[in-house]
């Protein structure tokens, strides 16, 4: 059965990468019907509005998405598209395997690790008082024992899934005794319903020494928003950045697959841009589906390409291009 998904091109780079991954979709066959919508800098240029309201509704009515990079301004403009995405639709995991790749030049060679993020709460609600212009700013976060206990479950449940040992839950707790006080508190108690699955908690800081002195030791690791920003990207420098990291944000109704790194403007429409990070989120949409045969395919093929350094983009140190690269994937799928 052909299933309709969402695709927003993006900014920048956006509409290259997506391109990259409907031509290696279509040559494997993909049962997918991409209907488009509009996101990002783009859409507020032409629309008014860099989230119309047409894309939430299509996202709402084939709940599925796949999302190229979206601009947001920086200390100015319009807020941030992804996080009103995801506070819109309730995406309340944010989702990031990192897994260290074959001819990736990095830190590490054998990290295999997931971030669980708190999508819709903490400091990212976005709530700022101004007490003193340009002098004296206030801001608030929210943590509720609803969301905590849901992200806190969406990772055991990932780590049951996936055959993984253990959870480690990222807080603040010595010194935010009541907000993140709460979050490690429900994080100890959902833990009981998983007798077979280690529980681990850490203080934020240490963990971030840890995952660059030991990142073997971490298997699945879930914290709150703010934090699970930083952790997520911090893990993703230890495998080789952002460009070959996936991404998603999952709730009980929606899920939207995204790249999770900037929309590189300054290399738009030159066949530099490296499609890894979003084909990888791609595969996690495709194994969300139960695709796991094409997964599986795909998958075998971007990594092969990704050890070949002739067709590997410059940004990984090899020597290719965009079009050079999703060709070599194509290829390694016509002849698996």
């Amino acid at each position: 059965m052909v299933r309709k998904v969402v695709l927003l091109k993006g900014d920048g780079i956006g509409p290259e990468i997506t391109s990259s991954v409907q031509q290696i979709f279509s040559e494997a066959a993909v049962p997918i019907e991409w209907v488009e919508g509009k996101g990002g800098l783009g859409a507020f240029e032409e629309t008014g509005n860099p989230l119309p309201e047409e894309t939430i509704n299509l996202i709402k009515e084939h709940k599925i998405a796949l999302k190229g990079p979206l601009t947001t301004p920086v200390g100015t403009g319009f807020r941030s598209a992804n996080v009103t995405l995801r506070q819109i639709l309730d995406l309340y995991s944010n989702v990031r395997p990192v897994l260290s790749l074959p001819g990736i030049n990095s830190p590490y060679k054998d990290v295999n690790l997931v971030t669980f993020r708190e999508n819709t709460q903490g400091l990212y609600i976005g709530q700022e008082r101004i007490v003193e212009p340009d002098s004296h700013i206030e801001l608030i976060g929210v943590i509720t024992r609803k969301a905590s206990e849901r992200i806190v479950r969406a990772a055991f449940e990932y780590a049951h899934k996936y055959d993984m040992k253990k959870v480690t839950l990222g807080h603040k707790a010595n010194i935010l005794k009541e907000s993140t006080g709460l979050f490690l508190r429900v994080g100890k108690e959902v833990s009981a319903d998983y007798p077979g699955i280690e529980f681990q908690d850490m203080i934020i800081d240490n963990m971030a020494m840890q995952l660059v002195m030991r990142p073997q030791q971490f298997e699945v690791i879930v914290t709150t928003n703010l934090f699970g920003d930083i952790m997520s990207d911090l893990a993703s420098g230890l495998v080789g950045g952002l460009g070959v990291t996936p991404g998603a944000n999952i709730g009980d109704e929606y899920a939207v697959f995204e790249a999770v790194h900037g929309s590189a403007p300054d290399i738009a429409g030159q066949n530099k841009a490296n499609p890894t990070a979003l084909l990888f989120s791609s595969l996690m949409m495709l194994r969300h589906l139960g695709m796991d045969d094409k997964y599986t395919l795909i998958r075998a093929a971007l990594v092969k390409a990704l050890a070949n350094n002739e067709v590997r983009t410059a940004d990984l140190g090899g020597n290719g291009s965009t079009k050079g690269f999703t060709d070599a994937i194509c290829k390694e799928i016509r002849n698996a």
